[in-house]
């Protein structure tokens, strides 16, 4: 049974209610893993193509930047060799550019919105994983609580986590 149809519904999902539906809470969890896995997979192919759409953009204005610099440099040079109707000519070139550019710099904006929004989605992601494969460990914890508290492997505790706590006690003077 598929649990998650897009992106959002992982983000949004509530694993515990998910978990209440099934029967089998160990397959469910194994297959809801899954399914987040694949989410977290197509994410960062979103966030890789927002990211390439950027890029693209970015290297569009700059190379449209150059050309306002080089109608400028037409105008001054049609200029000095009293060319009035080529400078105008050049100029108007210039502002056809500049409002491409203008026009691109809004796309710019548009891309990075959305580049940022897809991270964030993909980070939210991420989390939603590690909050799964907690809870498959307390699944597993509730079907053989012996080899759970056996396993070494399976300690919630990790050193980055200590060592932030230590930190913050010693941050408040509580060392």
């Amino acid at each position: 049974m598929p649990y998650f149809s897009r992106l959002t519904e992982i983000v949004n999902c509530n694993l515990s209610a998910l978990l209440e539906q099934v029967a089998d809470r160990a397959g469910g969890i194994e297959e809801i893993i899954s399914e987040i896995q694949e989410g977290i997979a197509g994410a960062r192919r979103s966030v890789d193509t927002a990211q390439r759409n950027v890029g693209g953009i970015e290297r569009q204005i700059a190379e449209q930047q150059s050309e306002v610099v080089l109608w400028i440099e037409k105008a001054r040079t049609a200029l000095s060799v009293d060319r009035e109707d080529q400078a105008r000519e050049a100029l108007r070139r210039k502002k056809e550019v500049e409002n491409l550019v203008a026009g691109l710099e809004q796309n710019l904006s548009s891309a990075m919105a959305t580049r940022d929004y897809l991270m964030t989605t993909y980070r939210a992601i991420e989390a939603r994983l590690a909050e799964a494969e907690r809870k498959r460990t307390t699944v597993q914890a509730v079907a053989d609580p012996v080899a759970y508290s056996a396993d070494p492997r399976l300690d919630d505790s990790p050193h980055d986590v200590e060592d932030e706590l230590f930190a913050l006690r010693k941050e408040l003077g509580k060392v």
